[in-house]
């Protein structure tokens, strides 16, 4: 009976690992898009000390998350105990993660580049910023990236590197995903088919609905185009 309830609880507590992993891989998505927002404002007239301030603030959160969800992956991936029915679920997660951490080492490239062509230690560097128009900065993508909590409360990951350091470090990362465990990238199967939210039916009704266009005859009576010789003429209309 003992032995029985020892299995239970370690079910119970993998499958809330499980789901821990999957608010973390979420979390690590909205910082590394929100990092990847804020990084176009670089160089431009809405860079400003206090947007690096936030890119690295960003940045050393998404390290942690990260740093966590690779250590609780691999846990989960070195047990060949059988009957795990969350084996697909996991290395899909794991999939996701290597995806993930690929696109975010390009844009700490990309940071790490434009830090260093557009220098802002002093106000004359100022003057090399290229004026693009554009009004305000990345303070209120920052404002969504601060609200994203991880799902551990201890963050049991070394100190935050630096950026280049950080880049490496990522690197040898990915190196290890792909040596320590065997998960064949073309076995992971999407969870929902590709473009789900749109339907060929969806797009002739709103085709359709762009060629009702409502014109006034010669006697003052409207109509709708419904006939081909008139549709052809309103696609003429639109392209021109």
């Amino acid at each position: 009976m003992n032995r029985w309830r020892r299995s239970v609880g370690e079910i119970q507590a993998r499958k809330r690992l499980v789901s821990e992993c999957e608010q973390a891989q979420a979390a690590f998505n909205k910082l590394t898009a929100c990092f990847q927002q804020m990084a176009t404002c670089l160089g431009s007239n809405t860079d400003s000390s206090l947007l690096r301030d936030e890119l690295e603030e960003t940045r050393g959160q998404a390290h942690k998350i990260c740093t966590g969800l690779h250590q609780r992956l691999l846990e989960l991936l070195v047990e060949n105990e059988q009957g795990q029915d969350d084996r697909v679920q996991v290395e899909r997660l794991w999939v996701l993660l290597l995806s993930n951490l690929e696109n975010f080492q390009q844009q700490l490239k990309k940071v790490s580049a434009l830090q260093e062509l557009f220098p802002i230690a002093l106000q004359k560097d100022r003057q090399a910023l290229v004026n693009t128009g554009a009004s305000g900065g990345g303070t209120e993508v920052a404002g969504c990236a601060a609200v994203v909590q991880s799902p551990w409360v201890v963050m049991e990951c070394n100190k935050n590197p630096d950026l280049n350091g950080h880049v490496l470090e990522i690197e040898t990362l990915l190196q290890e995903m792909l040596q320590r465990v065997n998960v064949p990238l073309w076995s992971i199967e999407p969870m929902q088919k590709a473009w789900a939210e749109g339907t060929q039916e969806d797009d002739d009704d709103i085709l359709e609905e762009m060629m009702e266009v409502e014109v006034v005859s010669q006697d003052g009576k409207s109509g709708c185009c419904s006939h081909s010789n008139c549709r052809l003429r309103c696609i003429f209309c639109l392209l021109n």
